[in-house]
């Protein structure tokens, strides 16, 4: 997603340490790799295990004998600041570039068995960690009516998520809402002729709802944010301790796909301007051209921010 816009606002320089907190199947990684060469370090992390082996393959197969230094970390990228602080026997690993992409690989959207779309019937889960307690599936039909509500209301921006919360707590009484295609009938039973452009399926707010909350991604995107906050206040002290995972000069980009995510993002990157402590990078988010949207639709609704840590001291 937008890699011609993401090696630009990173700027890679040889020896330098490039952080993944998404790694997907490693294409920015690939990108990046071959940039800081074998003195340099890619450090891959994901709460996907099977991608996190698909991520290092690739990167080695773009570098093949310059190839840096690779760290995989199994995880969610809200935990990724602590864990660098442990790598290298407990010395840490400091960061020179970030880069948080939202989005899913296309396996994982393409995998019935994620239940994360309605384009394939699948057992309803949205889980990208199988370790979480609650699927959608629990959710949905587990749920009291108004907290089904204010998910689909707060994090689907649904108009009508009343509406929808009554019908999913019917229509459940009845029989229980298991796979993803059951679901998508259901809101499109309440919605059809109610919610946006024709050309958006009424299902997919409810969708994005569900996948939100499943996943706590608003939390674990906070967490992130204030990650960076605290390091880039940090940055300019010397040693890898707590607050000073990002060096001096660090770079941070951030792709978003939903107003949700790019409003928190802009106001953590504003805050560190504000504090004086880095300088952001975007005065307004780049987004995919049109060859790319036709070449990759899910593009369409990317947004990429980005921002420098200067690490000024007296903060």
């Amino acid at each position: 997603m937008l890699p011609r816009e993401v090696v630009e606002l990173l700027a890679p320089k040889a020896g330098e340490t490039y952080v993944d907190c998404t790694a997907g199947l490693g294409g920015h990684a690939a990108l990046v790799g071959p940039l800081v060469g074998a003195s340099g370090r890619v450090v891959l992390n994901d709460v996907d295990d099977g991608n996190l082996g698909k991520a290092a393959a690739a990167v080695r197969r773009a570098c093949g004998d310059a190839c840096p230094e690779l760290v995989t970390i199994r995880g969610n990228f809200a935990e990724l600041p602590h864990a660098l602080g442990g790598l290298h026997g407990g010395q840490g690993i400091r960061a020179d570039m970030v880069l948080a992409d939202l989005g899913f690989s296309s396996n994982q959207v393409d995998d019935p068995a994620r239940g994360l779309s309605f384009r394939l019937d699948g057992p309803l889960d949205m889980r990208l960690d199988p370790s979480l307690k609650l699927s959608a599936a629990d959710m949905v039909n587990g749920l009291p009516e108004a907290e089904l509500a204010r998910i689909l209301r707060d994090y689907g921006e649904e108009r009508h998520a009343g509406l929808v919360a009554r019908k999913l707590v019917q229509a459940r009484k009845e029989t229980p809402i298991l796979t993803t295609a059951r679901l998508a009938e259901v809101v499109r039973s309440v919605l059809s002729g109610r919610s946006g452009p024709a050309s958006i399926d009424p299902a997919t707010r409810s969708f994005q709802a569900l996948r939100i909350a499943v996943n706590d991604e608003l939390g674990s995107l906070q967490a992130l944010l204030a990650a960076v906050l605290r390091g880039a206040s940090g940055s300019a002290g010397r040693g890898t301790g707590s607050g000073s995972w990002l060096g001096t000069g660090a770079r941070v980009a951030i792709i978003s796909f939903h107003s949700l995510e790019d409003r928190l993002v802009k106001r953590a990157m504003e805050e560190v301007a504000s504090r004086g402590v880095g300088e952001v990078l975007t005065r307004s988010p780049a987004m995919a051209d049109e060859p790319e949207q036709r070449a990759n639709p899910r593009s369409r609704s990317a947004k990429l921010r980005a921002v420098r840590i200067d690490g000024a001291l007296g903060v």
